[in-house]
């Protein structure tokens, strides 16, 4: 099924009076091949079609020096309801690299249509991928469907993190969970095409309630951490994890195991952004260093998407 014709955007299939969905402009694609070069992992394809842009990759990682890291940016500022964005990052054999967002990614109000993100993720033997972009900030009457589509071979290990915020909590008289839709899917599977996983999020709010037991119930932001890695690393993150709650930080947490050996899934759900992005980089800073035996960079005071 196509990620457009999914049943809950049957109520948003409307043109924008400014431009159409998916006019120039709108249609914003990325697409990027990292491969291993020597003693270091380099950015060796890039297609860009605003409004996404990618610059170069840096490296400024002291713990991995030979890990090159990308920001992507959106030239628009915001997602904008019409929008129709593309992004595919294929990490070749014994290569890595690290992909980030320049900051948020802000969901515009919408007073008609949606936006959609498709993204293709494609691991070969031995490859690892940290996708860890920034919180996504949906504001009032935004509606917003994301497809993840990952084929990791046995050997490689991908990290990729998603974390949804209820609004803009000090904007006017606050928008917490004013948002119409958002709807997340990630698929996983192997290179031969063998299935392991799907997960899928949807949350209305107008629609059905989020302020209950079971959903969110009193917090505000939700992270969800995907790992798929081989067996004797999932095991090992695994026992390492502490679920349960953290008063002081105002969050819970927990792992589980995904299916046919593919890793394993780390959610957080708390009242403020800050504390949910420390448990984020903390089980991050975990599976790095099983994977990799190398520490994550210090979080800068200034600030970063995670």
């Amino acid at each position: 099924m196509s990620l457009l014709a999914a049943p809950e955007l049957a109520p948003f299939q409307d043109e924008p009076k400014q431009m159409p969905a998916g006019a120039p402009g709108k249609c914003g694609v990325l697409e990027m091949s990292f491969a291993r070069r020597g003693d270091r992992s380099v950015l060796t394809d890039l297609y860009r079609q605003a409004p996404l842009l990618v610059q170069q990759a840096l490296y400024w990682d002291e713990h991995l020096p030979g890990l090159p890291c990308v920001y992507v940016i959106t030239t628009s500022g915001c997602v904008l309801q019409g929008d129709r964005l593309d992004m595919s990052v294929t990490v070749g054999a014994g290569a890595m690299a690290h992909v980030t967002t320049q900051s948020a990614t802000k969901i515009h109000q919408m007073d008609a249509n949606f936006a959609a993100q498709s993204q293709e993720l494609t691991l070969a033997e031995d490859a690892y991928l940290e996708l860890l972009p920034g919180p996504v900030i949906p504001h009032r009457n935004s509606r917003f469907i994301s497809h993840t589509q990952a084929t990791v071979h046995e050997s490689a290990t991908l990290v990729f993190a998603e974390v949804l915020q209820s609004g803009r909590a000090h904007h006017g008289r606050g928008e917490m969970f004013e948002f119409d839709l958002y709807s997340s899917t990630v698929t996983a599977s192997r290179p031969d095409g063998t299935p392991l996983f799907t997960e899928k999020l949807i949350a209305e709010p107008g629609r059905q309630p989020v302020r209950q037991a079971g959903v969110m119930g009193p917090f505000n932001v939700l992270a969800n951490v995907i790992v798929l890695t081989p067996p004797s690393h999932t095991q090992a993150i695994y026992e390492q994890v502490v679920p349960g709650a953290d008063p002081d930080a105002g969050c819970m947490s927990g792992a589980s195991l995904l299916p046919n050996e593919a890793g394993l899934a780390y959610k957080v759900i708390g009242m403020e952004i800050e504390p949910v992005k420390v448990k984020v980089r903390d089980f991050w800073a975990l599976v790095r260093h099983e994977v990799t035996g190398a520490s994550t960079a210090t979080a800068r005071p200034w600030g970063s998407p995670l």
